[in-house]
């Protein structure tokens, strides 16, 4: 069973929510970085400097099933303007909760740079 979850405006809790932030995207894609380093049990598997992107796996076993999560740094050039997202995609576990995968990250993301 496959099931997925992105952060979006339209999703009531903060931690759904993009998080948008007055620095610049470089500073902002290297915490992100430093962080999922740092993060229990989450493998940062890629890291697409040119598209400020992460790709990373979360394993949650026979009833998590395995995450495949994707954090996306956007911003201005010229501007300290930063929008970060999240998007978790979860195959198999008879009970994944892609959702929790994203606020557990944009929660602390969040802590950490507002």
């Amino acid at each position: 069973m496959a099931s997925s979850f992105e952060t979006s405006p339209s999703h009531s809790s903060t931690y759904q929510q993009p998080i948008q932030v007055a620095t610049r995207k470089e500073y902002i894609f290297t915490s992100a970085k430093e962080m999922v380093a740092d993060m229990k049990g989450w493998v940062l598997d890629q890291t697409d400097e040119e598209n400020m992107t992460l790709h990373c796996t979360k394993k949650g076993g026979a009833l998590g099933g395995t995450s495949k999560i994707t954090v996306i740094v956007e911003g201005s050039e010229e501007h300290p303007s930063t929008t970060v997202n999240c998007k978790v995609d979860v195959e198999g576990g008879l009970m994944a909760r892609p959702q929790k995968t994203a606020e557990e990250f944009m929660k602390l993301f969040f802590r950490r740079v507002c």
